[in-house]
């Protein structure tokens, strides 16, 4: 069996989720700080090997009217650099919403916003993820 990673890719940092063994629930793993395109790129690469990943899914941030932004067209260059280094599958996930209630889940559990700050990102990669786990699982 393989597990499925998730990537909620920003500017400033990468929120990681992986999911169990059988593809059913989504668990954050990490945030990668980003430097540079080739180390990030490297670090997801080894996750994906450590973790025997055998399906990426990257949140795609459109817009509510469901058109693509200037940060969709980022992370279709991100997941298209990526896609050369490594061989498995990559799939795109509507993402909108997820930071939105990632945010309000960790403010109901009475999180500081500096905490916050650095967990966002790995949590919106859970919902992401989770949500693409539920769609492939009716």
């Amino acid at each position: 069996m393989v597990r499925i990673m998730a990537l909620d890719v920003g500017d400033k940092r990468i929120g990681v989720a992986l999911s169990d063994l059988m593809g059913w629930t989504a668990q954050g793993l990490e945030t990668i700080e980003r430097s540079n395109i080739k180390k990030d790129l490297q670090r997801i690469e080894e996750i994906i090997n450590q973790h025997q990943v055998g399906k990426v899914v990257i949140g795609l941030p459109k817009n509510m009217n469901g058109t693509l932004g200037p940060q969709s067209e980022k992370v279709i260059e991100f997941t298209e650099r990526l896609k050369k280094r490594i061989n498995i599958e990559c799939v795109f996930w509507d993402e909108r919403l997820t930071t939105v209630a990632a945010e309000r889940s960790l403010i109901e559990a009475d999180m500081s916003r500096k905490k916050r700050k650095t967990v966002i990102d790995k949590v919106a990669a859970t919902y992401i993820l989770q949500n693409y786990l539920d769609s492939v699982s009716k």
